[in-house]
């Protein structure tokens, strides 16, 4: 079997203020950047790689040309303590089959999206 690549190893981007955003990721997200040393070690778990159609209009902006979609444990109370943390929520939530979804805004405007992944049944 050929060689295939075993995960996302890591995620870059511009930004205007590479500095701020980086705190701004470790502060709500516990997303390392790099500046203390530390990688961020991930939990194993599903992951969508998905291009979209240019035209998209589901990641906000046309702007955007990419957005992050995290998954997370419990989605409800971590939107509930970003949103006393003054991070810009979108106030839907999103029932899928295969889980939950929400939609947060960082401080350049870029939509991320969170993930809480149905548990599969035993």
């Amino acid at each position: 079997m050929a060689s295939r690549i075993s995960g996302i190893g890591g995620i870059f981007f511009r930004a205007k203020d590479h500095e701020a955003l980086a705190d701004w990721y470790e502060k709500h997200f516990g997303i390392n950047s790099m500046k203390t040393g530390y990688i961020w070690d991930q939990e194993a778990g599903p992951t969508v790689f998905s291009p979209f159609a240019q035209n998209t209009d589901y990641f906000g902006s046309d702007q955007q040309q990419f957005m992050l979609n995290f998954r997370v444990n419990n989605l409800e109370e971590l939107v509930a303590n970003l949103k006393k943390e003054g991070v810009k929520i979108d106030e839907k939530i999103q029932n899928e089959s295969y889980g939950k979804f929400a939609w947060v805004y960082d401080p350049e405007g870029n939509k991320i999206e969170l993930w809480e992944p149905l548990e599969p049944e035993d």
